[in-house]
């Protein structure tokens, strides 16, 4: 590894840093956060350009992820850091990498049984959510349109811990969501809606299905009426209290537990959060 330490946060190198809080388009780059994030990012097989920590970090909690890399590595004392990202780094180590390229829809669906598919999702939030759910829960595949936020962008890699690389996913062309192709692929479509012909989640005819896709839409909205209307079964979790529906990311993770149900033998230990501090 290279180590430079920062003078300016103008320059050009730190470009893939600057303002991270600042909106902005898709790039050819994406920023990990925090080691587990980098680590996954890494096995997946994502090539690292650069890296941005605190000089602390270098031999401490980065040493796993630097170790044997001849990329640069740039550091500041924390304050400088934090006038270059916008925020301060709690999580200590940033990333800047080039991703892989995602498989076609169809290459994720003639290898999966379950799969989620995400319409209009707006919040990237709910998007790292939906996939720590996928990948935690049994989902073999996500499919977004091409009107939610990236899994790459930063809040969406850092809410999922880096499931976005334990789950293959595609961005669905723009035309919208290809249900017919889905359904030709044998899936059998589930829209979670509420409908009042809709199935509770752990329904027998939904858990049967070989193939089930499971289709989520905006926080707002929810999925649009001609996509329910295309779809076989409308889910539904029923709920007290006269609560009509959940977050988009917890009825989610609700639905992937009853439809991909795993044994305790399937599962790995489990703690209610993790943090790499």
């Amino acid at each position: 590894m290279r180590v430079y330490e920062i003078t300016s946060p103008d320059a050009s190198e730190l470009s893939p840093y600057r303002s991270l809080k600042q909106p902005r388009a898709q790039r050819e780059l994406f920023i990990a956060e925090s080691v587990p994030v980098i680590r996954l990012a890494l096995e997946a097989g994502c090539e690292p350009v650069s890296f941005l920590m605190a000089r602390r970090h270098i031999a401490g909690k980065a040493a796993e992820v630097l170790a044997g890399r001849d990329v640069p590595v740039y550091t500041a004392p924390d304050e400088t850091l934090e006038t270059l990202t916008g925020f301060p780094l709690t999580r200590g180590v940033l990333c800047a990498m080039r991703p892989l390229p995602s498989p076609p829809p169809g290459e994720i669906l003639r290898a999966s049984r379950r799969v989620c598919v995400l319409e209009g999702l707006t919040d990237a939030s709910n998007v790292g959510s939906v996939f720590r759910a996928a990948a935690s829960l049994g989902m073999d595949g996500v499919l977004l349109d091409d009107r939610c936020p990236s899994p790459l962008s930063r809040k969406a890699l850092r809410v999922s811990m880096g499931a976005v690389f334990q789950v293959p996913w595609a961005v669905c062309p723009k035309e919208g969501l290809p249900l017919a192709e889905i359904r030709a692929s044998g899936f059998t479509l589930a829209a979670l809606a509420l409908a009042p012909d809709a199935l509770p989640p752990d329904a027998p005819v939904l858990r049967q299905r070989k193939k089930l896709a499971l289709l989520l839409g905006s926080e707002g909205a929810g999925l649009k009426k001609e996509t329910i209307a295309e779809c076989d079964f409308s889910v539904c979790i029923p709920m007290r209290r006269g609560v009509d529906s959940l977050n988009v990311a917890q009825a989610a993770a609700i639905a992937f537990w009853e439809a991909g149900k795993i044994t305790l033998q399937d599962a790995s230990p489990s703690v209610p959060c993790r943090s790499d501090e």
